[in-house]
């Protein structure tokens, strides 16, 4: 079933709508929230959770790109599961690592221009990935989209391990330079 079809079961509000969509997104999901959290049964918890997210979004929404768009739900839901079970462990872990390497890239969180440049940071990220080669957008979206280890996006990029490292070093060090150039305060 295309992604037209499922969101006309959303409109419907037909319950085959959850049914087609995790038949479709389904290891997606599960492959983005598992990628955050480390944790099999919290990591299918998030996935049920962004389905009713997108059940309770469409209508009125109507998304132009489905799988973007659960995506996205799916990893907001997992990254809010994630700082609750850290801020209840105080842990740190493979995320702590990640969200570490962009934090001199980023406003601190809960600023308040959080709020009012969070719009402009991803127009921002966007025009500055549409600068970037090929390679290194995936290696980018890989990584801090989807939360990959560098070890995996390495080996699907039939790359070593110290050159997507380095890679994103890089990365990170020009989109540094991008918000600056742009005046988005860091």
């Amino acid at each position: 079933m295309d992604d037209s079809q499922i969101i006309d079961l959303y409109w419907q509000r037909s319950e085959d709508a959850i049914t087609e969509t995790d038949r479709k997104y389904g290891p997606y999901c599960r492959k983005i929230a598992m990628n955050v959290l480390r944790n099999e049964p919290d990591s299918e918890e998030c996935v049920n959770d962004a389905y009713l997210g997108v059940w309770n979004a469409i209508p009125p929404q109507k998304p132009t790109i489905f799988s973007a768009f659960i995506g996205r739900i799916t990893r907001n839901i997992a990254l809010h599961r994630w700082q609750k079970n850290r801020a209840a462990k105080r842990g740190g872990g493979d995320t702590a690592l990640l969200l570490s390497e962009l934090e001199d890239c980023l406003a601190a969180p809960g600023s308040p221009e959080d709020t009012l440049e969070s719009r402009a940071i991803g127009s921002s990220i966007s025009r500055f990935l549409d600068e970037l080669p090929r390679e290194h957008r995936i290696i980018f979206v890989r990584r801090y989209w989807y939360a990959d280890q560098i070890e995996e996006i390495a080996e699907k990029m039939g790359l070593t391990v110290s050159k997507v490292t380095s890679v994103l070093f890089r990365l990170r060090k020009k989109l540094r330079a991008h918000f600056e150039k742009e005046g988005i305060s860091i």
